[in-house]
C-alpha cells in the first residue's frame, strides 16, 4: 500500500504543463511497397525486406558505404566519436507533396541521430527522372555521401505512389530502389516507410520511423491535474486524445497488433483496465478492482494481460486471460510486487519488488515460478521492461536525488546508465530495440529519447506535458 500512495502522490502532483488544443482523431490505411524499376546500367534494386545484419548489444558496429579514397564509413552508437552520416535528401519530382514527402523523411533520419541531412540551399545540382542517374559530382561537391531521389505520382482516383532511389555518391551506385503506394491523405506514412527502408539499408537494423506513440497528456495546474489518453506517431504528428479527462489515466500499452491499448484508470469507486480498440474506439472493461491497479500489460501474443493488483493489503502480480477472464494470481510474497513486463517469446516475465528491502529487478517463468533478483547495484530499481529483440531490459535507477534510464541484460549483467536527471522514468522501447522513450520532469514532465548506446538523447516532438509513454510496433 506505501509504495501504491507513494506512486499516486507523485503522479497527482507533477507540476503543471501547457494546456493542449483541441486534436483531430485518425484513421490509418495501408501503404503498399513494390520494387522499382532498376536504373539502366546500374545495380539492381534491393528488394524488400534488405538482408538485415544482426547486432548484439551493447556493441553495435557497422560499416556503411564504401569511398575509393577512403576506409569504410562506420557507425559505432556506443562511441561518442561518431559522426553522422551526411545525407542528400532533394524534394521529390512531381506535386507539392513530394517536397513534403522529403522533409519527413529528412526529419525522421535526422532525430535518430545516425545522419546529418544536408541543407537544400547548399545543393549544385536538382535530380531529374528518378529513373536517370544523378551526376554525382554535383552531390560529391557538398560532402553528401548519400543521395535520396525520389518522384510521385497522384492519380485522379486518390492513389499516391512514392518511386525513390538511395545511391552511394562515392561509389556511383545504386543501394535501394523502392515504389511505395497508398491514399493522397496518407502521405506521411509513406515518408516514414522510406525512412524506415533508407535506415535499414544503412544500418543493417530494423527502422521505427512508422510507428505511433500511446501517452498521458498531462494539463492543468496542481493538484487538479488532467490526465487524458492521447496518441500520436513518433514524429509528433496526428495527435489525439482517447479519453474526455473526466477520470485519471495511466500506463497505457499497446498490443502487439497496434490496434488495442490496455490502461488503467482512476476513478472515485476505485480502479478499472480497459481495452480500447484505437480504429473503432470501441473500449471494454477488463475488470473493475476494489484497490489499486497498475501497469497493465498484453502478452506477446495478444491473448493475457499481466498487471499488478492490491488485494488484502498486498500487492501482487496478476494475469488475466482476455477470453475467459479467468485471473492467475503470480506472486504471493508480502511485498509490493508491479510493474510485469513479458520477455518477448511470453516465456518469461520481469517485474519489480521490494521483497529483498528496496525496489529491485526480479524475472520469473510466465507461471511465477523460478523468481530471481537480477539488479544488485546501488539504488532502487523499478518500471522494467523487456526489450523487443529479448536482450536487454530497460529501467528506472533512482540513486541518490537523481532517477535515470538503464539497461542491463536479462540476467543483470552489462547494467549501464543511459540519462542523467533529477527526475528521468517509464521507459518504453522503439520496436528495433535501439531507442528507448521515457519521460523528463523540468517544468512539467516531457517526453524524451534516448539511443541504447546513451549518446543520443533529445526531447521528443511532443511540446507540451505529457508521461507515460509506450511505443507501438512497426505498423503494417
Amino acid at each position: 500500500m506505501r509504495s501504491m500512495i507513494q506512486t499516486l502522490t507523485h503522479l497527482f502532483h507533477r507540476t503543471a504543463g501547457f494546456q493542449p488544443a483541441s486534436l483531430p482523431r485518425f484513421k490509418r490505411r495501408s501503404v503498399e511497397k513494390t520494387p522499382a524499376t532498376p536504373v539502366a546500367g546500374w545495380k539492381p534494386a534491393v528488394r524488400w525486406p534488405t538482408s538485415i545484419q544482426l547486432f548484439l548489444a551493447p556493441l553495435f558496429t557497422l560499416a556503411l558505404l564504401t569511398t575509393p579514397a577512403a576506409a569504410a564509413i562506420v557507425i559505432n552508437v556506443d562511441q561518442g566519436a561518431t559522426q553522422p552520416l551526411p545525407i542528400a535528401v532533394p524534394a521529390f519530382n512531381g506535386p507539392a507533396v513530394g517536397g513534403q514527402i522529403a522533409q519527413v523523411v529528412s526529419a525522421d533520419l535526422e532525430r535518430s541521430g545516425l545522419f546529418r541531412p544536408l541543407d537544400p540551399a547548399t545543393f549544385k545540382a536538382t535530380p531529374g527522372d528518378v529513373n536517370v542517374q544523378p551526376s554525382f559530382d554535383d552531390w560529391k561537391s557538398i560532402s553528401a555521401q548519400a543521395l535520396l531521389t525520389g518522384q510521385v505520382v497522384s492519380d485522379a482516383d486518390g492513389r499516391l505512389s512514392a518511386n525513390f532511389r538511395l545511391w552511394d555518391t562515392y561509389a556511383g551506385e545504386q543501394l535501394l530502389g523502392l515504389q511505395f503506394s497508398s491514399t493522397n491523405e496518407n502521405w506521411r506514412r509513406v515518408a516514414h516507410k522510406i525512412a524506415d527502408a533508407v535506415y535499414e539499408k544503412l544500418t543493417g537494423a530494423s527502422g521505427y520511423f512508422d510507428t505511433r506513440i500511446v501517452f498521458v497528456a498531462e494539463s492543468g495546474a496542481r493538484g487538479r491535474r488532467v490526465r487524458r489518453l492521447a496518441i500520436m506517431d513518433q514524429d509528433g504528428a496526428n495527435p489525439s486524445y482517447l479519453t474526455d479527462g473526466s477520470y485519471m489515466v495511466f500506463t497505457p500499452r499497446f498490443s502487439e497488433n497496434s490496434q488495442e491499448i490496455t490502461y488503467m484508470a482512476l476513478r472515485p469507486t476505485g480502479s478499472n483496465v480497459y481495452l480500447l480498440n484505437i480504429e473503432s474506439t470501441r473500449q471494454e472493461t477488463v475488470g473493475h478492482f476494489p484497490g489499486m491497479v497498475f501497469a497493465p500489460r498484453f502478452s506477446p501474443d495478444g491473448r493475457k494481460v499481466a498487471f499488478s493488483a492490491e488485494k488484502d493489503g498486498n500487492s501482487d502480480i496478476w494475469v488475466m486471460d482476455l477470453a475467459s477472464h479467468a485471473m492467475s494470481r503470480l506472486t504471493t510474497d508480502p511485498s509490493i510486487d508491479t510493474s510485469p513486463s513479458f520477455s518477448p517469446d511470453g516465456g518469461q516475465i520481469v517485474f519489480n519488488s521490494d521483497r529483498g528491502g528496496s525496489p529491485q529487478i526480479y524475472v520469473m517463468n510466465a507461471d511465477g515460478s523460478g523468481v530471481h533478483r537480477v539488479s544488485f547495484g546501488s539504488g532502487r530499481y523499478t518500471t522494467p521492461v523487456w526489450s523487443p529483440d529479448g536482450k536487454l531490459i530497460a529501467f528506472t535507477k533512482q540513486e541518490g536525488a537523481g532517477f535515470h534510464i538503464g539497461i542491463m541484460a536479462p540476467d543483470g549483467s552489462g547494467e549501464r546508465i543511459l540519462t542523467s536527471s533529477t527526475l528521468d522514468e517509464g521507459p518504453t522501447w522503439a520496436p528495433n530495440s535501439r531507442v528507448i522513450m521515457f519521460s523528463r520532469e523540468t517544468s512539467g514532465a516531457h517526453l524524451w529519447t534516448v539511443d541504447v548506446s546513451g549518446r543520443i538523447t533529445q526531447p521528443a516532438p511532443y511540446p507540451l506535458a505529457a508521461s507515460d509513454a509506450a511505443w507501438s510496433p512497426l505498423l503494417h
